[in-house]
């Protein structure tokens, strides 16, 4: 299967016109990474399903980010340079699997968690063939796949889009 053999389920962005600050998740903090992982997660999979939990079946999570999260990262650098100490939140949140895991869990997706580091080419092309992968071996039955990215030298322009596919005409 080919991510060109996907079907698209649902999708969203984060930002989207109306929105002005992105939402707080519980045990994430300083950075806009892990809450618009979870935003357009989240905004994708009502869009589909109207509420948690997920309706039956496998659903994998693929998270793709090929800067991951500079603001965090940039943060435990300062502060280790500083001689600080690092919050446990910090360490939480540095791995993108717990927001995965945490979108995951919220509704009930039954597949496996995927974080992808493409460095060329298309982030999301390469987040598509990773879901086409896994549904054509039968790990899932569809894929949520995420995209998210800041900008700038603290992560201070940022933005997600999340699209749930199936193989072929399968729902």
């Amino acid at each position: 299967m080919t991510s060109q053999e996907l079907t698209v389920l649902a999708q969203a962005r984060w930002p989207e016109p109306a929105d002005r600050e992105v939402p707080q998740v519980p045990g994430y903090v300083l950075s806009s990474f892990s809450p618009m992982v979870f935003a357009a997660a989240d905004r994708c999979l009502r869009r589909h399903y109207r509420q948690p939990p997920a309706a039956g079946g496998a659903t994998a999570v693929v998270l793709v980010s090929a800067s991951g999260d500079i603001a965090s990262a940039n943060h435990v650098a300062r502060t280790v340079d500083s001689g600080g100490r690092i919050g446990p939140l910090f360490f939480y949140q540095s791995v993108p699997n717990s927001i995965a895991g945490h979108v995951a869990a919220r509704w009930g997706l039954g597949g496996p968690v995927v974080c992808l580091c493409p460095t060329t080419g298309d982030p999301m092309a390469d987040g598509l063939a990773e879901a086409a992968l896994l549904i054509e071996t039968g790990e899932a039955e569809l894929a949520l796949v995420v995209l998210v990215e800041q900008f700038g030298a603290e992560g201070e322009s940022a933005a997600a889009a999340a699209v749930l596919v199936s193989g072929g005409s399968r729902q």
